[in-house]
């Protein structure tokens, strides 16, 4: 018998089989998906792979498989990876590895950790240093190599997991460490996710006559069991959630699973509470990048038994291993982190659109702002559209208002607060009501300027402005987490005329203080909760200890309901506006409309104010009226005019390199060869010129991209592996390629 395997491998020349022999002894073992390990080349050690195909003879000299690790993916999940290779430019390989339990090895974690700390590690490297020293031979032992790989793939891990995920010991990793590689620290550990959560039961609630319209249509296609794709479009507050949670009831009761995907910055504890007290919590599976890798283990176990029926998580829960499976729900189908950013770039939705045919039923999304494109699809009836035009309680949508940030700067305004605001947050603070304070910026100031010659600090390894943390006195790269001392002296100049630019959360935060010196405040962004369980600790603080007001990037407004919070306070809606991105409009639409959404969602109506430079921007003004249609019918035609999604398809490649001149010589050949190959086979694309990336240096690598806009099909396909190809013939160890399609984020 001869098993054709994937080489685990994210080298664009081996996204193909390869031929192995499988022993006598292994015959009765060896299926496809099976995963094995192989000699490879001229390799000593053995690689990994996956059986993806079995016949009778080759007509190659064969090595001899070596053994046969476990049987973790089936026929159906290889098919899904082939799919998504062929979609998004990936090797099948990549593919398959996010089909695996975290860890990747079948070892069970026998010994349940009780201490209350356990030693943690974190890598120090850049993923592509670590790879690029792997390659030079700098490090040779293979333990330390296997070490590095786990953390690669899993950001961290404690001491005992990496120990028996790549069975090694701690004198590896102590090695690493005075090697530079890792860093070793004390962690709180708990393997349960729900272990200090007390829920009281909820049942289900009787739904509005919109509900139960919305309800019974999608009811109705579960009983054919056949695919269909509805798309809820309802106003914040209408009870979409209501509807998920009886359409799930409805699976558990045929002994179905059902797969709910929820953007990762709106998977808070309220979210999850509300699942475990309509089903308790042994049905319950959650996965999310918050979790340990043991605790992440465990949950996927809990999948792949059959325990856990309902799976919540971000995008990465669609690859979740579950049993007959009857539903899927994608909640806020708008949120760009549906779309990864990373190799394999594939989108979450299209993903779960393949795998609801590929078992007959339905995918629901759902949305009071819906994706552009998702509107679209339903206006053509491609999608089934099904609206909630009213809050489920018959609470009334909040009054907004626009501030015109000119206007306070004229009449001598120069805070970050409108007098408006200021005025609004001071009569909630007299009626004992909440606020909400939303800006998009972490840290203090976003950037440090020279007022003598105009220097402004960058990163060193990206071509991106330090932004200045107050608690740290530290400025900060968001991007590669480069960190230095604050500066008072000019590097440039030596003038000690260093001015602080922009406006972030904690100075907005300080700002808020000095304003309103006896109210609670309390700030949410990346930089708060960054340890575990600080985001449900900002979040029941702000419910129980009459915290008066809440600070916050876009985390404050996801998958929350405070019944108290009677005023939102937009500081900068021009944010998203001015973007390198054609979404930008769309982007700012659906960010003001959501955080209005905080605002009133009980009897008491709310008050939103929107602070901007740009009041007479589309998107503010029917964001302000709470309009999606009228946005939608501005915003298509826009995309009609300028030949933007949904009436073409975007590729973008992009070329990055530590060395400038490789980069840009790289895809300049690129470019020649694609203008060459569509004049040639007469291709309908159209191909716009190589430039620099928006950030044109990130990490030490300098970045270029080219744009091509398409009809997307098995010729667009083509075209694009004849140019791997060609990338194949000349590329440079040190050169990388990266290719999306739709991507989410073009910058």
């Amino acid at each position: 018998m001869v098993a054709e395997v994937i080489i685990q491998s994210n080298a664009k020349e081996l996204n193909k089989t390869f031929d192995y022999n499988v022993p006598d002894s292994l015959e009765n073992t060896i299926k496809i998906g099976s995963r094995v390990l192989v000699p490879f080349g001229n390799m000593k050690t053995l690689e990994d792979g996956f059986v993806i195909g079995l016949k009778q003879s080759s007509e190659y000299k064969l090595k001899d498989i070596s053994s046969v690790q476990e049987n973790y993916i089936d026929e159906n999940k290889i098919m899904i990876a082939e799919w998504m290779s062929n979609r998004y430019f990936c090797n099948i390989a990549d593919c398959l590895k996010l089909m695996l339990p975290p860890g990747k090895r079948t070892k069970i974690l026998t010994n349940r950790i009780k201490e209350k700390k356990q030693l943690y590690v974190t890598l120090k490297k850049d993923k592509e240093e670590i790879e690029k020293d792997i390659e030079n031979k700098k490090i040779k032992a293979d333990k330390q190599i296997r070490v590095l790989n786990f953390l690669c793939d899993n950001e961290g891990a404690f001491v005992t997991e990496i120990e028996v995920f790549t069975d090694t010991t701690k004198a590896v990793i102590d090695n690493l460490e005075k090697k530079g590689y890792v860093e070793i620290a004390e962690k709180r550990i708990e393997r349960n996710p729900f272990i200090h959560k007390v829920t009281t039961k909820s049942s289900k609630k009787e739904l509005t006559v919109e509900q139960q319209n919305a309800y019974d249509k999608i009811n109705d296609a579960m009983k054919e069991q056949l695919f269909s794709e509805f798309l809820i479009y309802g106003v914040t507050g209408s009870g979409k959630t209501e509807i998920y949670l009886q359409l799930i009831e409805n699976c558990l009761k045929n002994d179905k699973s059902s797969i709910m995907l929820v953007p990762e910055i709106s998977l808070t504890p309220q979210t999850v509470d509300r699942f475990i007290a309509r089903f308790g919590e042994d049905k319950i599976a959650v996965l999310h990048s918050k979790l340990s890798i043991g605790e992440k283990y465990d949950q996927w176990n809990k999948i792949e038994r059959g325990e856990a029926k309902i799976i919540i998580g971000p995008r990465s829960a669609i690859f979740a291993p579950v049993n007959n499976l009857g539903l899927i729900v994608i909640d806020e189908e708008h949120d760009s982190s549906y779309k990864s950013e990373t190799t394999p770039k594939y989108s979450a939705k299209e993903v779960a659109r393949y795998i609801a045919r590929q078992n007959n039923i339905c995918l629901v999304l759902g949305s009071a702002t819906p994706d552009i494109e998702t509107y679209f699809k339903a206006e053509k009836q491609e999608i089934n559209l099904l609206e909630l035009k009213n809050r489920a309680n018959n609470s009334k949508l909040p009054d907004v208002k626009v501030v015109d940030l000119r206007e306070e700067i004229l009449s001598g305004n120069k805070s970050m607060i409108s007098r408006e605001l200021h005025n609004e947050i001071e009569t909630n603070l007299k009626n004992k009501k909440q606020t909400i304070l939303f800006l998009n910026r972490r840290g203090f100031s976003t950037f440090i300027m020279c007022r003598d010659c105009g220097y402004t600090v960058k990163c060193k390894n990206c071509d991106i402005t330090l932004t200045y943390h107050l608690n740290t006195n530290k400025l900060k790269c968001h991007y590669c987490g480069f960190e230095t001392n604050a500066v008072t002296i000019c590097p440039e100049c030596k003038s000690n005329n260093i001015r602080y630019f922009g406006t972030g959360t904690q100075k907005l935060e300080a700002e808020i203080n000095k304003m309103f010196p006896t109210a609670k405040t309390i700030r949410m962004d990346v930089d708060t909760v960054s340890k575990k369980n600080s985001h449900e600790e900002i979040l029941d603080r702000f419910k129980n200890e009459n915290i008066d007001i809440l600070i916050g990037t876009q985390m404050v407004v996801k998958g929350h309901h405070f019944p108290n919070v009677t005023l939102v306070g937009v500081i900068a809606a021009d944010g998203s506006l001015n973007i390198d991105d054609f979404r930008a409009n769309e982007k700012t639409f659906q960010i003001l409309t959501q955080v209005a959404g905080r605002a009133g969602r009980e009897q008491e109506k709310g008050r939103v104010i929107i602070q901007t430079y740009n009041p007479d921007n589309f998107s503010i003004e029917c964001s302000k009226e709470q309009n999606y249609d009228l946005f939608y019918e501005t915003e298509i035609k826009l995309r009609k005019q300028l030949k933007y999604p949904p009436f073409c398809d975007i590729i973008t490649i992009g070329i990055s390199s530590e060395d400038e001149k490789t980069t840009i010589e790289t895809i300049k050949k690129l470019h020649t060869y694609l203008k060459k190959k569509i004049k040639t086979d007469n291709i309908g694309v159209i191909l716009y010129s190589p430039l620099p990336a928006p950030i044109d240096k990130i990490k030490n690598k300098y970045r270029w991209r080219m744009i091509i806009k398409c009809k997307f099909g098995e010729d667009i396909v083509k075209f694009i592996n004849g140019m791997l190809e060609e990338y194949n013939k000349y590329k440079k160890n040190n050169t990388k390629i990266s290719i999306a399609l739709n991507p989410s984020n073009m910058s």
